[in-house]
């Protein structure tokens, strides 16, 4: 079966695959790299606009390396997570200092960067190095677990017998390509809430459909929320910080939150995590930026 999965599903994605620009040859270890941790719970259509820009700005890890942390919060936008920022600004340096300006090829190195785990290690080593990994994101897990393992969902982390049958199913030659087809299916056809099945490569051989698609009996699976959290607070102080030109007043936070103790919450969060930097006179800005008048 292994072998007849495979082919179905490179072969569809030769014909179905997006064409995006970290997946072209001129993107670079870099590119991809940055891509990678872009796309982290985001979706592609998102990313994409803000991955341009970024590689235009900095087409190396040494031209973010060389600006302050915070210049890679103020680029960030609106993609979420943007601790992700001050990884790649961390990535960047240690890039620059320690690997001479070269994103490194192998996945213990790439593992050894700031805010890389499993994924992305094995994500860049395949696409940019043309390396063998089992690469599993959320989209491989759930193509897996359905067509593999006839389950609706795969549990909420990876496990040891699902990597274990990740391995298995990389094929000899050209790895890279079927760890992308995979995780496109996912993307395009195998989704979470509304799979296509008519659709899919491998409806005839998938033990899920074949199995007449159960439903998941695991764990309550629970959406996410976003307003009136913490985080919702947190991106409106950040919104603040990112399109000011200088240091902000505090006034100017306090009036994006009616609840004082969430605001104040939020506020020492971004703060803890290095994503807002206070200032002597009581104005607070991104971390490291050039101080001037406040906003």
């Amino acid at each position: 079966m292994a072998g007849g999965l495979r082919e179905a599903i490179v072969d569809w994605y030769g014909v179905a695959a997006r064409d995006l620009p970290w997946r072209r040859v001129g993107a670079g270890a870099w590119g991809i790299l940055v891509s990678e941790i872009m796309l982290q719970q985001t979706p592609v259509a998102r990313v994409l606009p803000v991955w341009e820009e970024w590689m235009e700005r900095w087409p190396t890890p040494a031209a973010l390396a060389g600006e302050p942390p915070g210049e890679a919060v103020r680029h960030w936008g609106r993609l979420g997570y943007p601790r992700r920022a001050l990884n790649l600004h961390a990535c960047a340096r240690v890039i620059t200092d320690d690997h001479g300006g070269r994103v490194p090829s192998t996945y213990a190195e790439l593992r050894e960067l700031p805010g890389i785990g499993d994924y992305t290690a094995a994500a860049v080593a395949s696409f940019a190095y043309g390396q063998s990994h089992a690469v599993l994101d959320t989209n491989v897990r759930r193509v897996l677990a359905r067509a593999v393992r006839g389950e609706e969902f795969p549990s909420k982390t990876p496990t040891a017998a699902e990597r274990t049958l990740a391995e298995s199913l990389v094929p000899a030659l050209d790895a890279p390509r079927w760890a992308v087809a995979v995780m496109e299916l996912g993307a395009l056809v195998c989704t979470a809430r509304a799979p296509r099945c008519a659709l899919c490569p491998v409806a005839d051989q998938c033990a899920w459909r074949l199995a007449g698609r159960p439903a998941y009996d695991g764990p309550a699976r629970r959406g996410q929320t976003y307003a009136g959290t913490d985080r919702q607070c947190r991106g409106r102080l950040l919104a603040v910080l990112r399109e000011a030109h200088g240091p902000v007043p505090k006034a100017a936070l306090d009036a994006t939150w009616s609840d004082p103790l969430q605001r104040e919450r939020a506020l020492d969060g971004l703060i803890t995590d290095g994503l807002a930097e206070p200032l002597p006179d009581g104005t607070y800005r991104l971390p490291g930026t050039t101080t001037g008048s406040p906003s």
